[in-house]
């Protein structure tokens, strides 16, 4: 598993992974977006060939979550799950606001 600030990669197997993908758009700078810090605007996002969809993360040859606020973690190929990290407020969950 890789943490970054709220975001949690796990590594899954390939036959655990979705067979149909509808890739999430990249941002203007190219990258794959995790997740923006909504009181910063900084960004947990990764450059590079892959693929984010439905919560899944592919990346055939690897690639590096970056963030202005962290360091840097290099992640071996292969499809991951994405998580939010969450907290609990009276009566339901939220998001936690980076």
């Amino acid at each position: 598993m890789y943490r970054q600030g709220d975001i949690l990669l796990v590594p899954v197997p390939e036959e655990s992974a979705p067979t149909t993908l509808r890739p999430e758009p990249r941002d203007a700078r190219g990258r794959m977006v995790l997740a923006y810090g909504e009181a910063t605007g900084h960004a947990h996002a990764i450059a590079g060939p892959g693929t984010l969809s439905q919560g899944f993360l592919h990346l055939p040859e690897g690639g590096r979550l970056v963030h202005e606020e962290h360091a840097a973690i290099v992640l071996p190929k292969g499809w991951y799950r994405v998580v939010r990290q969450r907290e609990y407020v009276p009566g339901s969950y939220q998001v936690v606001a980076d």
